[in-house]
């Protein structure tokens, strides 16, 4: 029969020792320190993201705002501010914050519908932003009858209505100049850091029917 060797029991409580408390508290440094730069990628990856569909929805209302105005600029009549004097070239063409025109007319019922589409400072600052409204009164022999109001677009930088005319006075040529600033004003760092500017669209329209 084999002889019985008994186990060295320094050796086995040797093999069997956990971790000193140094070698925890590395541990938990290091652990910590890898969750606090993963936490600090999420964090600036959610802001840019955020920041990218901001612009993207921007872009997107800037243009719909833009057609929208266009198109009614196209089939409008009897515009105004018209300068003093058409053939003056200090006054035509003429800058204006605000644009307004005849959009429809009925003479057999006597009604008239005048649009006006206007900038409007958003706060006390008189440098911005602004918001662009729009205007809608409608007259019934020569007496308003009701009036209509509401904003088409917000946090504008400046908006600018350029109006060149011809005799008549009628309008020639109408350009639309408008700046919008980026949304989210709680991740301006990361617009700064993307090199972010604002979105700047410009456009001319002819009417169809001189007025």
């Amino acid at each position: 029969m084999r002889a019985f060797t008994p186990m060295n029991t320094a050796t086995n409580s040797s093999a069997r020792r956990g971790f000193s408390l140094v070698e925890v508290l590395i541990a938990l440094t290091i652990t910590a320190s890898l969750l606090t730069a993963m936490l600090v990628a999420l964090d600036a990856s959610f802001k840019g993201y955020k920041y990218t569909t901001d612009q993207a929805s921007n872009n997107v209302v800037a243009r719909i705002v833009m057609q929208r105005i266009t198109a009614m600029v196209r089939t409008g009549t009897e515009f105004g501010p018209y300068p003093d004097d058409v053939l003056d070239a200090t006054q035509n063409p003429l800058s204006s914050t605000f644009i307004e025109f005849e959009s429809a007319r009925n003479d057999a019922a006597g009604t008239m519908t005048i649009v006006r589409l206007e900038r409007r400072d958003a706060t006390a600052t008189v440098n911005g932003p602004f918001e662009l409204w729009y205007v809608q009164k409608n007259y019934t022999s020569g007496t308003l009858t009701r009036t209509e109001s509401h904003p088409l677009i917000s946090n504008l930088q400046n908006v600018t209505f350029t109006m060149e005319y011809d005799v008549g006075p009628r309008l020639r040529k109408a350009t639309i100049d408008m700046v919008v600033n980026p949304n989210g004003l709680q991740i301006t760092s990361v617009q700064s850091a993307m090199g972010a500017g604002n979105l700047r669209m410009v456009t001319s329209v002819v009417p169809r029917r001189l007025d």
